[in-house]
């Protein structure tokens, strides 16, 4: 499994950092790994939403159907996309601080099946990845890494 974890200190409030982390289709302000991202089933971030996440790949985009299988607001939201080479589990938190609010982005990537004996080599290359994403984030949210 290959594992990024980053958390940001923002001034924005728990509620509106929530409401834009579990809305998917933000990710491609942040992610410079997301080309586009269109809604599916529901409107925003919230129980079952589904979303078809554009990530680039070597020579074309791969479409990753990404489904919300936890939604506690203004807390957590967890997000699981599956193909047949690898699983995708992003888990957002979101906790007050002062006034603002401290995310905590952990995202995790496991090949399935035979490929898994890949996984250390995926993990180098997913730090990298997740490095220019964490970039992106701290931008987007005016924050600081913590």
């Amino acid at each position: 499994m290959a594992q990024f974890v980053i958390s940001v200190r923002t001034f924005k409030g728990v509620t509106e950092v929530f409401d834009y982390m579990a809305d998917l289709r933000n990710f491609a302000e942040w992610d410079p790994g997301v080309s586009k991202v269109a809604q599916v089933v529901g409107d925003g971030g919230g129980v079952a939403s589904s979303f078809d996440v554009d990530v680039k790949g070597v020579g074309k985009d791969l479409t990753l159907r990404y489904e919300t299988t936890r939604y506690e607001p203004p807390t957590v939201v967890v997000a699981r996309a599956e193909s047949s080479m690898f699983t995708s589990l992003d888990r957002i938190e979101v906790v007050a601080d002062g006034a603002g609010s401290i995310v905590t982005y952990d995202a995790q990537l496991t090949l399935n099946g035979p490929l898994g004996i890949a996984d250390p080599l995926l993990g180098l290359v997913f730090k990298r990845i997740g490095g220019r994403a964490a970039k992106g984030l701290v931008q987007v949210l005016d924050g600081e890494v913590v």
